[in-house]
């Protein structure tokens, strides 16, 4: 069963909403009783890592920074 969320609530919430999203939850969401859109897990499990930037410097790397380097 798909439940709903607000996208004020959502905002304000964020971690938590995303906790349960990644427990398999599903939301929709709505702004002045309008859906928006969905948002759910990943469908594909095949996700892997494959750099984990935060690894190279605490807080992550400057895009801009990998972009001249390529």
């Amino acid at each position: 069963m798909q439940k709903t969320v607000g996208l004020k609530e959502l905002r304000q919430n964020m971690t938590k909403y995303t906790d349960k999203i990644n427990k398999g939850e599903t939301f929709i969401v709505f702004k002045q009783s309008k859906p928006l859109f969905k948002i759910s897990p990943p469908e594909d499990e095949y996700w892997e890592e494959v750099v984990d930037f935060t690894k190279i410097k605490k807080g992550g790397v400057n895009i801009n920074d990998i972009l001249s380097r390529l």
